[in-house]
């Protein structure tokens, strides 16, 4: 058996799978909103813990953890750093190390939407395709490349989609950087939008929502409700959002010319289908051979795909 570690600015997914890739135990955390790296690992731990017990497993006695984690990824040196999304990680964090002596198993470390682009590429909908570029919606916006049937890591950072330019000079992007993606289409930049639209007298049921669900975040099951409500804002962000999606991965289709997308992350499979229709529309007038785009899809792996990515690590190190 092995375990992974999906890593995201809002939850934490932890899975134990078999040889197969059956999982045989799962749990959900949520990421610390305080602190610092070691209270995230602490949080990391308790969530594979949790996942272990249900497998009726001990961690130590899994053959080993991969971790997909947000940031730049040093898979060889095993750590973390600029993770924008997570609580006061800016400098590289040994990452590897500390979740090993943690769990007292061996830990591999990758980027967490490239993990999860690789699931997908052999166990999801990718199966059939040797390129794919996999953009993952959620607190902030990843993606990962499979050329040739290959992962793309570049130098180590590749994939990071949320911060293509799609404005120059556009909105802040919570990487401190102008006109992202992300700026427009990540989570937490929408909410921080939505908060300051509402400051400004406009009305949202969303932060309603949020309190009844009680969660802390605009969770993506939050935005769904007010989607669900005819909620203006959440309609027009969501929509401001799609555009931002569209252009961006017609971009970078323009340059790659591949085969399929495949649309992942909290919202991508949240809001499922309908809404990777809306973003394929959305792509046609920015494509420069529009009578060919991809195929567009949502990810068939949904929540635990992250997760599922990083235990194949384990057996790949």
């Amino acid at each position: 058996m092995r375990g992974g570690i999906d890593l995201g600015g809002t939850k934490i997914q932890a899975v134990v799978v078999d040889d197969e890739h059956t999982v045989l135990g799962e749990a959900r955390g949520q990421t610390p909103r305080e602190g610092g790296p070691q209270e995230v690992a602490d949080a990391m731990v308790a969530t594979l813990g949790e996942a272990a017990a249900k497998a009726e497993v001990l961690p130590s006695g899994l053959e080993g953890v991969g971790v997909g984690s947000p940031g730049a990824v040093d898979e060889d040196a095993g750590t973390v750093a600029h993770a924008k999304n997570l609580p006061r990680w800016d400098e590289p964090f040994p990452l590897r190390d500390v979740l090993s002596d943690a769990i007292g198993t061996s830990v591999a470390i990758g980027n967490d939407v490239q993990v999860a682009v690789d699931a997908e590429f052999e166990l999801g909908v990718g199966r059939p395709y040797s390129s794919l570029f996999g953009v993952y919606w959620g607190t902030g916006v990843g993606g990962g490349l499979i050329l040739e049937g290959k992962a793309w890591l570049g130098r180590g950072l590749a994939g990071e989609f949320g911060h293509t330019v799609i404005r120059l000079g556009g909105a802040r992007c919570p990487c401190g950087r102008r006109g992202c993606v992300e700026a427009y289409a990540g989570r937490g930049a929408m909410e921080a939008r939505a908060r300051r639209l509402q400051e400004r007298g406009q009305e949202t049921k969303l932060f309603d929502l949020m309190e009844k669900a009680g969660r802390p975040r605009l969770t993506s099951g939050v935005w769904a409700k007010a989607l669900e409500r005819d909620d203006r804002m959440a309609i027009h962000l969501i929509e401001r959002a799609v555009e931002a999606l569209a252009a961006g991965i017609a971009s970078t289709i323009n340059l790659l010319d591949l085969e399929v997308v495949v649309i992942g992350g909290g919202l991508g499979t949240r809001l499922g289908a309908p809404y990777a229709e809306r973003i394929e529309h959305a792509m046609t007038p920015h494509l420069f051979v529009p009578e060919r785009p991809p195929i567009v899809r949502v990810a068939a792996l949904g929540d635990l795909g992250g997760a599922i990515g990083a235990s194949l690590l384990v057996a790949r190190s």
